[in-house]
């Protein structure tokens, strides 16, 4: 009979059966979802009623946009996955 061995080695200390703090990671994805929505919602608006030669440019306001709703999807998904966890496991 085959032994099975890990695909990685675990090189630290920590437990097999490590798990994330769900409380924190809920508290975490709560607070920052909103805040990433009104960033993403201010930068967008911004750049829409910046004059074109601006001091900062249309493009990067709308980059900066872009990126704060990536991590406002971030968020809402890890918010999702927390409490999707917490009501199996608690």
């Amino acid at each position: 009979m085959r032994t099975t061995t890990p695909r990685r080695w675990r090189s630290g200390t920590e437990p097999a059966t490590a798990r994330s703090d769900l409380k924190l990671r809920y508290l975490l994805s709560l607070t920052f979802t909103p805040l990433f929505v009104l960033a993403t919602v201010g930068f967008a608006v911004w750049a829409a009623v910046s004059p074109v030669d601006g001091a900062p440019s249309r493009g990067t306001l709308t980059g900066f946009a872009v990126a704060c709703g990536l991590l406002s999807l971030f968020a809402v998904v890890d918010l999702v996955v927390v409490i999707r966890r917490r009501r199996t496991e608690l």
